[in-house]
C-alpha cells in the first residue's frame, strides 16, 4: 500500500502532543502518504476487492485490532481511511490504546454504556448530564433491562453508597454540563477500585468519562484512571461546526465489542464528517484552546465584577468552588493549568423566573455581533444559550431545581473573536436585563 512502508520512520513519541496533532502518524498503514500532504476525503461506500478470498479475510480480520498492518478495507460502515486514521490521532491525543469514531457523540455515549452493561446490570451517573445523555439513561436504558441510579457524584460517600453487587458502570462528565461542576476522576477511580477488589473480571465497574468541555487539550481522563473516555466530535474537536460525530477512547480490550456494536447497531462516522476533524479540527485544537483560554479569563472577570451577575462559573478564576481540583486535574500537555473554554452564570433574578435571563439571550440574539444564540459548543464562534429551557429540556422541572439548575443560568461558550468584543456585546446584552 506503501512503498515508504519499510524504510525508517520518525519516532513520532519524541515530538510534543501540539506537532503530532498536526502530522498525525508519520507513517500509516490507513492511508498511502507518498505524495498527499492532506490526506484525501474518501467518497465510496464500497471497495473493491481482488478475489474471494481477500474478502473473506477481511471479514475474517474484522474486529481484531492491531493498527500496523493495512486493514482489507470492504464497506464504509466496517472502516474506511479517513476515519481509520482520526482514530489514530484521536488515540494519542488522550492518551488511549485504541478509539472508534461514531456518527455522533451520543453514539459514541450509547455504545460505551452499552458494550459495559447487559440486561439486569446497573449504572451510577452523576445527577446533572447533557439532556440527550439523561434521556438515554431515564427513558431507554430501563426498556433493555438496566437500571441507574442518578447521584452527586462530587460526594464520594453518596457514590459508595449507591454501588450494588450489579453496578457495572459509574459515568459523569467532567466538567458538568451545563454548570461547570468538577468531579475528581482520580477519586473516582479509588471508589471503583475498593469495590472490584473483591469482584470477578466480569463483575468489574468500569469508570466512563464525557471529556467533551474539557477536551483532551485540558484533561486526559485515562491518565486519572477512566477506563473510557466518550467525547463529541462535533464541538471542539471538530472546532468549526461543520460536522457531527463522536468518539470513544480507551483500552484494546474494549476494541471488539465497541467495533461490533457500531455494525450492528449501525452508529459509523461518515468518512465525508471523519474528514474535517482529521484535517481542521485535531491539527489546530490546541492553538484554539490556548486562545479561548485566554479570552474565557477575560471574559469570565469581566462577568465576575458586574453587578448584574450574581455567580460565575469557570475553573479558572479563584472564585471557582473547585479551583483547587481544577489546577490539579485540568492541565494540558505542558502541564501548565487548563480552564477550557466554557463559562456558565446567572442572571440575577429576584422572581426566579428566568426573564432577566431569556431578555439577555433574546437582545444579544438580534443585536450582538460576536455572541450568536445557538446550541452546541467549542466553536470559533463565541455562542450563548439558556440550558434550563433548550438543551436541558429533558429533565423534569422538579428534578432541574433540586439538582441545581435554575432558569437564570446562561453558558457560554468562548469563541475566537477579539475579547474586547466579547465583552462589549456582554456589557450591552446585561443592560437590557
Amino acid at each position: 500500500m506503501n512503498d515508504r512502508a519499510d524504510q525508517p520512520q520518525p519516532n513520532e513519541a519524541q515530538y510534543r502532543i501540539r506537532s503530532r496533532l498536526i502530522h498525525g502518524r508519520s507513517h500509516s498503514a490507513r492511508w498511502d502518504y507518498n505524495h498527499h500532504v492532506v490526506p484525501p476525503m474518501t467518497a465510496s461506500a464500497t471497495f473493491r476487492l481482488d478475489s474471494v478470498h481477500r474478502g473473506a479475510k477481511g471479514f475474517e480480520d474484522f474486529a481484531r485490532e492491531d493498527g500496523e498492518h493495512a486493514p482489507i478495507y470492504i464497506y464504509d460502515r466496517l472502516g474506511e481511511p479517513n476515519g481509520d486514521m482520526l482514530e489514530e490521532n484521536l488515540a494519542a491525543a488522550e492518551s488511549g490504546e485504541m478509539a472508534l469514531c461514531f456518527a455522533s457523540g451520543m453514539a459514541a455515549i450509547s455504545a460505551a454504556i452499552c458494550t459495559l452493561a447487559k440486561l439486569g446490570d446497573h449504572v451510577v451517573a452523576h445527577k446533572v448530564l447533557y439532556g440527550c445523555t439523561y434521556s438515554l439513561i431515564r427513558n431507554w436504558l430501563p426498556r433493555y433491562g438496566i437500571d441507574a441510579a442518578l447521584i452527586d457524584m462530587t460526594d464520594l460517600a453518596a457514590v459508595r453508597k449507591a454501588i450494588l453487587p450489579h453496578t457495572r458502570v459509574l459515568y459523569f462528565e467532567t466538567p458538568v454540563n451545563p454548570d461547570m461542576r468538577l468531579i475528581d476522576i482520580a477519586a473516582i477511580r479509588k471508589v471503583a477500585d475498593e469495590a472490584n477488589a473483591t469482584r470477578r473480571p466480569a463483575e468489574r465497574i468500569r469508570v466512563v468519562v464525557d471529556n467533551t468541555f474539557a477536551t483532551p487539550f485540558c484533561q486526559r481522563p485515562l491518565e486519572l484512571g477512566a477506563d473510557l473516555v466518550c467525547e463529541s466530535l462535533t464541538k471542539a474537536i471538530g472546532g468549526f461546526g461543520t460536522d457531527i460525530g463522536g468518539a470513544v477512547i480507551g483500552p484494546k480490550s474494549m476494541y471488539h465489542d465497541l467495533i461490533l456494536f457500531r455494525k450492528d447497531f449501525g452508529g459509523a462516522l461518515s468518512a465525508k464528517s471523519a474528514w474535517p476533524p482529521l484535517v481542521y479540527g485535531l491539527p489546530t485544537l490546541a492553538t484554539r484552546m490556548i486562545n479561548y483560554e485566554k479570552t474565557a479569563m477575560h471574559v469570565a472577570q469581566f462577568l465576575e465584577k458586574h453587578p448584574k451577575v450574581e455567580r460565575v462559573h469557570y475553573p479558572g478564576l479563584e472564585s471557582f468552588p473547585q479551583y483547587e481540583l481544577a489546577r490539579k486535574q485540568m492541565r494540558d500537555y505542558r502541564d501548565n493549568s487548563a480552564p477550557g473554554s466554557m463559562i456558565y452564570f446567572v442572571v440575577r433574578d429576584a422572581e426566579g423566573n428566568g426573564k432577566p435571563a431569556e431578555r439577555l439571550i433574546d437582545w444579544a440574539a438580534q443585536n450582538a455581533y460576536t455572541l450568536t444564540l445557538a446550541v452546541s459548543l467549542g466553536q470559533i464562534k463565541t455562542l450563548i444559550e439558556a440550558p434550563y429551557s433548550m438543551t436541558h429540556s429533558a429533565m423534569p422541572e422538579a428534578e432541574k431545581r433540586e439538582r441545581g439548575l435554575v432558569p437564570g443560568g446562561i453558558r457560554l461558550s468562548v469563541g475566537l473573536e477579539d475579547w474586547h468584543d466579547i465583552i462589549a456585546d456582554l456589557a450591552a446584552a446585561l443592560d437590557h436585563v
